[in-house]
């Protein structure tokens, strides 16, 4: 059977060391963020976290992502994919234990910090291994890594209360170490065994398929689930290849729509994972037992979403409802904890600003498929990324600021649902089928 002009093999065949560490580091990087926030109550117990500070350390993952994103590169060029996978995976490693060994906010922002320098540089490695051990089931393997990132998302809050009040705060933080330490694991056997001049755990050295299936995902024809989320998690690579193309993005109003979908995904994503407990214990009256589960249920809404929504948009064209869906869910959940914040209706409006999990593999995919060539995707990727990491950067500060500056919570969530509101119209415009370059060649009447 071939795929793209690749032989294919079962998964498992000759690279069982590879799916072990893809599928133990893709669930590293999302366990890392979800752990933190269910138990800030319980740290309170033993030294004092201000707003700020818990703002700070929603605001670390999209910083480290987007730092990260653009040093990475550098670092897999010198040392290799696998040597930076072994060092990513050890700092998340080191960080959480850190984290659960932590005296006072300082060393617990700065062993958050670690966390997630390692897992932005995971974040960057996870396509190109997968493209290099799985060239021949890149769909069916980019979909096995998506869908243990979603699962692992909405784990870490389900049993992080419930551990901590049996064990303490420090294990239900530090004993996702784990899972990062067994990922270390399949790389060091792989390094090791390609010292001593054993067989490789890799695929042949065939054609690369990318191109032809990029081309068959631009053209909208036939697309399968696998090619559509390939297409929604290929484009995580910050660092621009080309500095021409990418001095050109910002004068592309697509790109500015693309960096507006992308901003507002990445905000409501990380400033939820930063408050969204707190709020529902301080302001909607639920119990620190509860909070940890509605959180998992916001995360939860993203597992289908990352398997459904790249076929949606690929095949059907279905950008703009889908966006208008995940928008105004979010804004009628963010309403609803608002104006009606009584507990035993928490769940319906937790569910609901859920729906915003639809725009990150929107944002994704349109990454992809509103760029003619692999290189602009590149670049395109690169700007927009910058871009919404930046601003989703800002928003757990200034909504610990803002709780501290009015004594509630009310503010800070209108924040959100304004946001959500502005960013339609880029939904709109991000639906319309055109490339960038396109938008380029209409704008300045020249060839791209």
């Amino acid at each position: 059977m071939t795929a793209g002009g690749l032989q294919t093999r079962p998964l498992w065949q000759g690279r069982t060391l590879a799916v072990l560490g893809i599928v133990l580091c893709a669930f590293s990087l999302r366990s890392a963020v979800a752990s933190l926030s269910p138990v800030v109550d319980l740290i309170g117990r033993d030294f004092p976290l201000s707003p700020a500070i818990i703002g700070l350390i929603g605001t670390a993952p999209p910083v480290c992502f987007a730092l990260f994103g653009l040093l990475t590169p550098l670092f897999e060029r010198r040392l290799g994919l696998e040597r930076v996978a072994v060092i990513a995976l050890s700092a998340v490693t080191l960080g959480l234990i850190a984290r659960g060994v932590a005296v006072n906010a300082v060393t617990l922002v700065i062993a958050t910090a670690l966390v997630f320098a390692g897992v932005g540089m995971a974040n960057i490695l996870m396509p190109p291994l997968v493209k290099k051990y799985f060239a021949d089931r890149m769909g069916l393997m980019m979909t096995v890594y998506t869908t243990v990132m979603a699962f692992s998302t909405f784990l870490p809050p389900l049993v992080a209360v419930p551990i901590a009040e049996t064990a303490g705060w420090r294990t239900s933080l530090s004993m996702w170490a784990v899972f990062a330490l067994a990922g270390t694991i399949p790389w060091i056997v792989m390094l090791v065994r390609e010292r001593i001049g054993a067989p490789q755990d890799t695929t042949a050295a065939d054609p690369d398929p990318a191109p032809e299936q990029e081309e068959r995902i631009r053209e909208g024809r036939d697309v399968s689930l696998e090619d559509a989320v390939a297409a929604a998690t290929g484009p995580i690579v910050v660092a621009p290849s080309n500095g021409r193309i990418f001095a050109r993005m910002p004068r592309i109003p697509l790109a500015w729509a693309l960096a507006a979908v992308f901003a507002t995904s990445s905000t409501m994503a990380y400033a939820s994972f930063a408050w969204l407990p707190t709020i529902l214990v301080q302001y909607e009256g639920v119990s620190a037992q509860a909070a940890g589960p509605l959180l998992s249920l916001f995360a939860f809404i993203g597992l289908p979403a990352s398997l459904v929504v790249p076929l949606l948009v690929v095949r059907f064209r279905a950008t703009t409802p889908l966006y208008i869906i995940g928008a105004l869910g979010g804004l009628v959940g963010a309403l609803g904890l608002i104006l009606w914040n009584r507990p035993e209706i928490a769940w319906l409006w937790v569910s609901l600003f859920g729906l915003v999990g639809l725009l990150f593999p929107l944002a994704l995919v349109l990454i992809s498929i509103r760029a003619r060539e692999s290189e602009t995707a590149v670049a395109l990727s690169g700007f927009v990324q910058s871009l919404g990491y930046t601003v989703a950067a800002v928003f757990p500060v200034l909504l610990g600021v803002l709780h501290t500056a009015t004594g509630g919570w009310q503010v800070p969530l209108w924040v959100l649902a304004i946001m959500l509101v502005l960013s339609i119209p880029a939904g709109v415009i991000v639906g319309r089928p055109r490339t960038v370059e396109a938008d380029w060649e209409r704008r300045h009447g020249r060839r791209w």
